[in-house]
């Protein structure tokens, strides 16, 4: 079977990196994805393959039946929407709408899932068990495609036994894959702040109360707070990051501006603290907005939870790459305060989330994701496409 998949991958990788040009040189925002969707669905259709629509509006839940199909059941999941971002790649498939990029390797991921797709529509003959494929919109949006296709019944239609997924990572090398069991991806809330205080001519500080002064001081004593030295004296060890990204005063050279916005994320591992840190990111708010008089707003809008990677599952998933890539072309990953709306598929069932290697320092696809000029090493497409193939087949 393993031969037989690498070379289906092998024959197939051509067809897979056209639909990743394809997706690429189309991207759409998180919610948006309408010809993407339409996309998939045509080369669903051209496979014969059976699926169905409506999840989030542009999601799509394809399914193959094997021999013996409630023997087992597995789920496979690609996201389909990409990021606002100009790209600055000059290639053929360069994206086609101004300012939206898909920035993440999105399109990866879809088109490597239809390549996964294909082949076991191919060997399907000799396979058992039902196999189901998740084409999920808005990965990078709050409240994630994930927490919304869970709650329009993905898992009460699809009742499946396990879910793998898998990311395009530019640090690891093309042919190589990376596994974290257990906690593997933060949970993620974005964190909105209004400092109002009381504007006027710069000239005269008598008569103004400076919102920027006290939304610096707001800054420090978050910061503070939740610095990795202080958390560990009050006997806090959880990974925790606390960030602000953006600040807007709207003032100029002698007007001092009536309020500030910013905005910033938290992160952490645990929920029991990450409620506790919500509370005392609000009442360190309250602390400021009596020591100044003056109004500070906090909203916190709490996002995916932190990603569990099935330890079983994983351990498994390890053995079966060593198999088919080589054990040298596998390894451990450390925890990531990066996020994933597929944490909310962990939460349910047992799960695993993999790092896939397309860095290539000879064609320069070592940039970062979420950046403008990341790409990757194609030849990864093959191997995306092989090894999620033989990790759904061989469980």
């Amino acid at each position: 079977m393993k031969e037989k998949i690498k070379i289906l991958a092998k024959e197939f990788a051509p067809w897979v990196i056209d639909i990743r040009h394809h997706i690429h040189a189309h991207p759409e925002l998180s919610f948006e994805e309408v010809n993407t969707s339409k996309y998939i669905q045509s080369k669903l259709s051209e496979m014969n393959v059976e699926f169905e629509t409506g999840y989030v509006n542009t999601g799509i839940v394809a399914s193959i039946k094997c021999t013996h199909a409630d023997s087992k059941s597995i789920a496979l999941r690609a996201d389909i929407d990409a990021l606002p971002i100009l790209e600055k790649n000059e290639c053929d498939y360069r994206s086609q709408n101004n300012g939206v990029m898909h920035a993440c390797g999105h399109d990866a991921h879809t088109a490597a899932l239809l390549g996964v797709i294909k082949i076991i529509n191919q060997l399907k003959g000799e396979l058992t068990g039902t196999y189901t494929f998740i084409f999920q919109p808005a990965e990078e949006k709050l409240p994630g495609g994930a927490s919304l296709m869970i709650k329009e019944g993905l898992f009460e239609k699809h009742d499946v036994d396990l879910i793998l997924a898998q990311h395009v990572t530019p640090q690891i090398d093309t042919g190589k894959v990376g596994f974290r069991s257990g906690m593997f991806m933060a949970s993620t809330d974005e964190i909105y702040i209004e400092v109002i205080g009381k504007g006027g001519h710069a000239a005269m500080p008598h008569l103004y109360n400076n919102p920027l002064l006290i939304a610096s001081d707001l800054l420090l004593k978050l910061s503070s707070n939740f610095s990795t030295d202080f958390l560990k004296s009050m006997g806090i060890e959880i990974p925790t990051v606390l960030a602000f990204g953006y600040v807007e005063g709207k003032g100029a050279t002698n007007v001092v501006p009536d309020k500030v916005d910013l905005q910033g994320t938290f992160r952490t591992f645990n929920e029991e603290w990450r409620s506790k840190a919500h509370q005392r990111i609000m009442d360190i708010c309250s602390e400021v907005s009596n020591q100044y008089d003056a109004q500070v707003l906090c909203n916190i809008v709490k996002g995916y939870p932190f990603l569990t990677n099935d330890e079983a599952l994983t351990e498994k998933a390890m053995i079966l790459s060593k198999e088919f890539l080589g054990a040298e072309n596998v390894i451990s990953l450390e925890p990531r305060m990066t996020a994933e709306d597929f944490a909310f598929y962990s939460q349910i069932k047992p799960a695993c989330f993999y790092r896939i290697g397309t860095g290539n320092n000879n064609l320069g696809t070592r940039n970062n994701v979420h950046t403008a000029n990341f790409d990757i090493d194609e030849n990864s497409l093959e191997v995306m496409v092989g090894l999620m193939s033989y990790l759904a087949i061989q469980q």
